[in-house]
């Protein structure tokens, strides 16, 4: 009923006859039901898609149309978005400004694209949807670990997307990734608000729904792909989420299936967060001297002052016994985040690997 009624408001308003055909449904479905029958229609998300498509015009470079879609439907502020790409505010502010003034002088118009014209724009659709979900799901900046709010949107936009183009593979990966991910989220800070690292979580908190959501969308694009349909990363990194989701508990993970598929990864879709998560998933299944020879390949100077690199150098430091550079490597990492909580983590594991007798 949801789907139906999904594909019924973007029917009508294409065509222009939303508040007549609203209307006479009211009047079909009786008096009780028409109080609700608006609230049922998601508008919101329905313009927030449409304004994803829009921002995502192919006469805007791919990084002005994710920064302008984060502006415009993540409510990020610059500097987050800044932070993100790593670059400075000011040449952030100067993307997202030249990005809106393009768009007016295409007067570029406010619909959903179809056919051949909307597959071209599906891929950075995706990638903004993404975006937005890693926003929510790890903050750059602020004190809390998560921003909720922005993760179930973009596992919302998610849906729609999928509804849309229910053939696509990778619209079905990016879904499945998305809902296993946000399955965690409950179990991903404890009463008291402090992150909880994935390791140590408490998995019967997993959203069960969610997961078999993901699942189902992962099983779907998989018997696409075995049609001959191409995968790309969305699937690739749903299957590895899939695997933690298949572990009862952390011990039971399968680091060798996960190592397998970033090196598949690593070809479908090359790039540095790739590869220091490759570190990692080589670290788990064959030991940390696996883990830094991966790591040892990445430029670190891509990241800027990103924590990313110092915080998985800290956490292969640590599984191979070396205290005191785990320690240094941490603080480095916490020196270099904007996000309270996650400071709060990495000072706290660069305190548990300081030597005895240090200040």
């Amino acid at each position: 009923m949801v789907v139906a009624k999904r594909r019924a408001i973007d029917h009508f308003r294409r065509a222009e006859r939303l508040r007549r055909k609203v209307s006479e449904l009211e009047g079909a479905l009786g008096e009780q039901a028409s109080s609700s029958v608006e609230a049922q229609f998601d508008y919101v998300d329905d313009d927030a898609l449409r304004l994803i498509f829009l921002s995502c015009h192919p006469t805007l470079t791919p990084e002005s149309r994710a920064a302008l879609t984060l502006r415009l439907v993540g409510g990020l502020s610059t500097a987050e978005i800044a932070r993100g790409f790593f670059v400075n505010e000011p040449t952030m502010g100067q993307r997202i400004s030249r990005a809106k003034k393009k768009l007016a002088a295409e007067n570029a118009t406010f619909e959903i694209p179809e056919g051949s014209e909307r597959i071209k724009r599906l891929e950075d659709v995706m990638a903004v949807i993404y975006l937005i979900f890693n926003e929510g799901y790890t903050a750059t900046a602020g004190d809390d670990w998560m921003r909720p709010d922005l993760a179930n949107e973009a596992i919302r936009l998610a849906r729609m997307l999928a509804t849309l183009e229910p053939n696509e593979p990778e619209v079905l990966g990016l879904l499945a990734l998305l809902e296993i991910q946000g399955s965690r989220m409950p179990a991903r800070v404890d009463k008291d608000g402090t992150p909880v690292l994935l390791e140590t979580q408490n998995r019967t908190l997993w959203d069960g729904l969610q997961i078999r959501r993901g699942m189902g969308a992962l099983e779907k694009a998989d018997r696409l792909a075995a049609g001959g349909a191409p995968i790309g990363k969305y699937f690739l990194q749903a299957a590895i989420a899939a695997q933690h989701a298949r572990a009862v508990r952390a011990e039971e993970t399968d680091w060798r299936k996960i190592a397998e598929l970033y090196d598949v990864l690593r070809r479908a879709a090359p790039g540095p967060i790739v590869e220091v998560n490759r570190a990692v998933a080589h670290g788990r299944a064959y030991g940390p001297e696996a883990g830094w020879a991966v790591l040892e390949q990445v430029d670190v100077d891509t990241f800027g002052d990103s924590p990313l690199f110092p915080s998985v150098a800290g956490d292969l430091f640590e599984r191979a016994g070396m205290h005191a550079r785990a320690s240094e490597a941490f603080s480095e990492a916490a020196s270099r985040t904007q996000n309270g909580g996650e400071r709060r983590v990495l000072q706290d594991r660069a305190m548990r690997n300081r030597p005895p007798g240090t200040d």
